[in-house]
Formats: structure tokens, sequence, C-alpha cells
């Protein structure tokens, strides 16, 4: 990871940590002179997201650890790690909804609330919302997965106060509205967690390099070798912001060692500009039986040479 992104994921987690500081504060005292425990459980999930944003600044600064002996690729994968913990947080919140809700509309709870918690519910809505798009705007800007899973806690947390806005505003008519939408509520809040799950496990797991990156490689390797050379066997491994690709490229067997090292060598370079990623050719003679197989089974090469 980058300076750069390190200082504004720092950046972003502090200032998390302030606002939803002073919102639980608000939050805790409102809901203790109303008597409302709703008020008080939204409190401390309001703490919840500093609680995430200290698992963000903690995760962002191990990532950012240069490689050593032991780890020769880097932390990177320490975001990821970070940003796993932070979407079971969000799923242990939704969880948490969930049964609330539940409660409320097997003993039939009404929402009830003050004048005064119309004012901190609607601050929190905007605050948290605030912070959920100024999360989602790093991310997007860092391309760092645990300021963007830590957006979603944000965002939960908005629609945590929009659902006890909504009972302010019409739990006098309908008893059972604060529930109905503490499960919808709830539903959002476990395909968020979802989304942080499916974008991290993937490259931590290890999956295939997307197609657009191989068209890339296979335009890089025509233009310098002059010729199709069939690049095939594609594996990537993914460090938070190093990148490691390997891939066999085939070259005729009547070329000396030195001949095939250097053109490879050319390939690997030209990769690790335009694509930023480090690079590894193995390079299989034409006409190898093991060649042809693999070439012929390759997803993103399915024909063979002739």
């Amino acid at each position: 990871m980058d300076s750069t992104k390190g200082k504004e994921a720092y950046r972003q987690g502090i200032i998390s940590i302030l606002v939803n500081t002073l919102l639980f504060i608000a939050k805790y005292y409102v809901g203790i002179v109303s008597g409302s425990v709703a008020l008080v459980t939204d409190a401390w999930h309001t703490i919840s997201d500093s609680a995430s944003s200290l698992v963000l600044i903690i995760g962002t600064r191990l990532s950012n650890k240069p490689a050593d002996d032991e780890h020769p690729y880097g932390h990177g994968r320490i975001e990821l790690i970070t940003a796993l913990v932070i979407g079971i947080l969000l799923a242990l919140v939704g969880f948490n909804f969930l049964t609330s809700a539940i409660n409320k509309l097997i003993h039939q709870q009404a929402a009830s609330f003050g004048p005064l918690a119309i004012g901190v519910t609607i601050a929190s809505v905007l605050l948290n919302e605030g912070l959920a798009q100024y999360a989602f705007y790093l991310g997007r800007k860092t391309n760092n997965a645990s300021i963007k899973a830590d957006g979603w806690h944000h965002r939960s947390d908005a629609l945590s106060s929009l659902i006890i806005l909504a009972g302010i505003l019409f739990g006098q008519q309908w008893w059972w509205i604060d529930g109905v939408l503490g499960i919808i509520m709830a539903a959002f809040i476990f395909h968020a967690g979802y989304g942080i799950f499916k974008e991290v496990i993937s490259p931590l797991i290890g999956q295939q390099p997307e197609k657009r990156m191989v068209d890339d490689v296979r335009k890089i390797c025509l233009r310098l070798a002059g010729k199709d050379v069939f690049p095939h066997h594609f594996h990537i491994h993914q460090y938070g912001g190093h990148t490691e690709l390997t891939f066999h490229i085939v070259l005729e067997g009547n070329l000396s060692l030195t001949e095939a090292h250097t053109l490879a060598d050319k390939i690997e370079k030209e990769i690790n500009q335009a694509l930023a990623c480090e690079t590894t050719i193995h390079v299989d003679p034409e006409g190898e039986a093991d060649t042809l197989k693999d070439i012929a089974t390759d997803k993103f090469n399915p024909g063979v040479i002739n």
C-alpha cells in the first residue's frame, strides 16, 4: 500500500471515531432521559462503528509494513483481512437488528420518543451517511477494500437511525412499523456484508486474472515477439497493492537459451510498466504434448498450435 493510500485510511478512520463517539454520547443521553431502549441500543451500534474504524486504522498500518524475510510479498493482504473483520461485525449488527425487530413484533412494542430524540436521530442519519459517502469516495480513490467496508458500516448506522426516525413519525399510527422496517433494514445490512465478503474472499483464496488483463498481456506479447506466442496458464496473486502474475509462452525449440530469456525478459518488463504487476514467464518449447494440452484447456486460450 502506498503512503497516500495509508494516510487517507488513517484520516477516514480518525474522523469516523471522533464523529461516532460524539453521536454515541448524544444518543445514549437522549435514550436514558427519554427511557428509550431503542435509542440506547442504537447508541451502542454507533460506537461499534468506532470499533470498526479502529480495526481499519490498525489493519492499514500493519498492511503498510514493507516486505521482510518471512513475508517477501509484503503485508498487503492484512488489508483484506481487516475488511473481512469489518464484514463480520456488520453481519453481527444485522443479526442484532433482526432479532430486535422480531421481538418488537412479537411483543407489539411501538417506538416512543420525545422531541429531543428527533434532532439527535436526524443528525445521526446525516452525519453517518456523510461518513459513508466519504469512505466510499476514498475507497474508489485508493481502491482500499477495508475503507469501502467501513463505509458500509457507516451506512448501516445511518439506516438504523432512519428506522428510529420512521418510528418517531409513524409509530403512533402503526405500532408495527418499527419492527417491519427493522427486518427490512437488517436484510440490507446482510446484503452489504455479503458484498464485502464476496469482494475480499476471492483475492484471499486466489482467482483467475480478469479477461481484460489477459487480453492486454497477449497484445504486449504479440507486439514484442512479432507473432503469437500463445500466452497461457495464467496465475495471479494479489497482496494488497502488490500483484504477482505468472504465465507460460510458447517459443521455437531451436532458439538459444539467451534468445528465449531476452524475449521473456522484455515482455516481463513491459507488463510490469503497463499493468503494474511483477511478472514471471515460463517458456515452453513449441510442439510438446503437455504444452498443447495446456493451451487447449486454458480458459482464455481455447485454440491449439498448428
